[in-house]
């Protein structure tokens, strides 16, 4: 089999629920079925692929779970749940590549890693918490729980009080060289997961976890650029990048430089929650050395690797499809 590169594939949390009705255990299983079936694809094809992934919707249901059983149990900090959910989704996918190797006899294991990336503790975020986390609550809630805990909440759009966390960019990845000996020694890793448990480290090196989340995009172009990633491909729920996106002035990209990027950024074309931090990462990791990065979804991650479709982000013009 001819060697294809190393590629770094980041699966989004949402890509296990699809929709409001289906968020059971099992529901998020098939998901992560129907994604591996694509990136065992690129495997075969002669990729060697670590997958990381989102964790937002998890992170939640196990806040929720430990906000219902407080009067019983201790509640579960925010870092300890980033940890549980690694565990949880790396199990499913896991479990998905190994049973998927063994259907195609492809001879190959999977690992899970369970990933701590470093902030920095003066990052602005910290002054600045934005990301909402956990359940809605009342008002009187949300003011003890910011009287008693140290909570930043806020008020949603009329539906209730949230609890909001810093969300600080990543400076470095723990267990990075783990991944990449892994990488060499023939696994298959899944690792980065949420972005990281974001952890500090102090002047004599320990680490101590916080109370933040990392967006998963941030945290797995950072791993891409520290394994030396020939390939950084953020799989999502549209097959490509539009401007005017919802609009009738919608216009579908095949390709764009990071300049363009840059401007199209400037511009507005894409949403804080959604496009923009994965557009923001694909630019990070070129700049940072990286060659080429890729936008599309699930099932059509084979054909935009061959140039068909998906939006290719690249340092300068050049043909899509690698």
């Amino acid at each position: 089999m001819t060697k294809s590169g190393l590629a770094v594939v980041a699966v989004g949390g949402n890509a296990l629920i699809k929709h409001k009705s289906r968020q059971t255990i099992q529901d998020q299983y098939d998901c992560a079925k129907d994604t591996i079936t694509h990136i065992v694809d690129m495997i075969e094809n002669g990729w060697d692929v670590v997958v990381t992934h989102g964790n937002g919707p998890q992170v939640g249901f196990n806040l929720r779970r430990s906000e219902l059983a407080k009067t019983t149990l201790h509640e579960v900090p925010l870092d300890y749940c980033g940890a549980n959910t690694q565990g949880n989704i790396g199990y499913m996918l896991q479990k998905a590549l190994h049973n998927e190797f063994k259907r195609r006899g492809i001879n190959k294991d999977a690992i899970t890693v369970v990933t701590q990336t470093v902030v920095d503790e003066h990052d602005p975020a910290f002054g600045h918490p934005s990301k909402p986390i956990g359940s809605f609550m009342g008002e009187r809630e949300a003011k003890s729980r910011q009287a008693k805990d140290g909570w930043t909440v806020v008020e949603d759009a009329g539906r209730g009080w949230r609890r909001v966390v810093p969300s600080p960019r990543p400076i470095s990845i723990v267990e990075a060289g783990a991944i990449h000996d892994l990488i060499k020694a023939g696994f298959t890793v899944i690792g980065v997961g949420g972005g990281g448990i974001p952890v500090i480290e102090r002047g004599d090196g320990t680490l101590t976890g916080i109370e933040a989340v990392i967006d998963k995009d941030f945290g797995s172009s950072l791993l891409a650029k520290l394994i030396g990633a020939d390939l950084f491909l953020i799989s999502t729920a549209v097959e490509k990048v539009a401007l005017d996106f919802n609009t009738p002035e919608q216009k579908w990209l095949d390709q764009m430089t990071v300049a363009e990027a840059k401007q199209y950024v400037s511009e507005g074309h894409f949403a804080s929650g959604s496009m923009l931090p994965k557009i923001q990462a694909c630019i990070q990791f070129i700049e940072n050395g990286g060659k080429k990065a890729l936008i599309t979804d699930p099932e059509h991650i084979s054909d935009a690797l061959e140039g068909k479709t998906g939006t290719w982000i690249v340092p300068s013009t050049t043909v899509p499809g690698i």
